[in-house]
């Protein structure tokens, strides 16, 4: 089954399902991506390098046989890096063997110290994290775009990005709108508000952790499975095919070779079975009392989301 696309405010084609790669181990995501790509279908990979693994997901790549330009790879650029964009796109860029991304994110619009106590999250004496308060996300994004402009990537975007600080921090200042904004979207975290406010501006909204956590609430939904034993689906392709059906990009992940395919097979499946009343009692659960959040990051920020739990250190 190929995979439809969704196309970026610069022409560029990604495609809608993409392999997750975040928490996979480095002995396991090789195997995760060669099997993705050579047998499953993938033709988009997202990872990142605050994920560990860049050099093990090349790999991957490069043993599916699968001729790079065929491949839509995503990757990020961590909080302690804002201030050498270039440079931390370069090691990523050496990490993955590849001479270009086809996309290339903020991670989080929170920058850490460079020189802090820890090679990933630098912390100060309280155990809050050590931020660089001082440094302008606006500058970080000037630097996306000379980047951008090299064509060392081919669309650039933003992760964990609120309305707000897209309106404070980066579009006053940007010559370039992002192209994608990547959120933690799910059943139980939907975000409607902002995922309509990007499709106002042009920016793609793409879902990491789409299925949730390990042990996921959404997993057992009473809606969620009753639209799938209605379509003689499974839950967990209603989850996405929920999201696909919206042109949301979904980046479900796993290790596990039937996992893998089932994830990237009923996703489609369920995205063209989902009927309007299905997407619309979807849509109503978050509201029922449900909504959280399942992927925390403690940042001693105020983000600016709706539903945040706060600046606890």
């Amino acid at each position: 089954m190929s995979c439809p696309s969704v196309k970026l405010n610069n022409g560029v084609e990604m495609p809608i399902l993409g392999l997750g790669t975040w928490k996979s181990k480095p002995n396991e995501v090789t195997n995760a991506v060669e099997t993705a790509v050579k047998e499953k279908g993938y033709r988009h990979i997202d990872c990142a390098w605050a994920y560990g693994n860049e050099k093990e997901v090349g790999e991957g790549i490069r043993r599916s046989g699968v001729p790079r330009s065929e491949i839509f790879i995503t990757s990020k650029l961590w909080s302690m890096h804002h201030q050498c964009v270039e440079e931390a796109l370069d090691e990523t860029l050496a990490n993955l063997g590849t001479d270009y991304l086809d996309l290339y994110l903020i991670h989080w619009p929170v920058p850490l110290n460079p020189n802090g106590n820890h090679p990933r999250i630098p912390t100060l004496p309280d155990g809050s994290r050590d931020v660089l308060f001082d440094w302008k996300i606006k500058d970080t994004w000037s630097q996306m775009e000379t980047v951008l402009k090299k064509g060392k990537v081919r669309a650039i975007g933003v992760s964990n990005v609120s309305k707000r600080i897209l309106e404070t921090d980066i579009l006053p200042y940007a010559t370039v709108v992002p192209a994608v904004n990547q959120l933690e979207i799910h059943l139980y975290n939907p975000q409607h508000n902002l995922v309509n406010y990007l499709k106002s501006k042009g920016i793609v909204p793409q879902a990491y952790s789409p299925l949730g956590s390990v042990n996921s609430p959404l997993l057992s939904d009473e809606t969620a499975s009753e639209i799938a034993k209605k379509h003689g689906l499974q839950t967990p392709d209603v989850l996405l095919g929920y999201l696909v059906a919206k042109d949301i990009v979904t980046l479900p992940k796993s290790v596990t070779p039937a996992r893998i395919a089932s994830n990237y097979n009923g996703a489609l499946a369920a995205a063209s079975n989902l009927a309007k009343e299905d997407i619309e009692k979807l849509d109503g659960v978050a509201a029922s009392g449900k909504q959280r959040r399942l992927i925390m990051q403690q940042w001693s920020v105020d983000l600016g989301f709706e539903n945040w739990p706060g600046q606890t250190p």
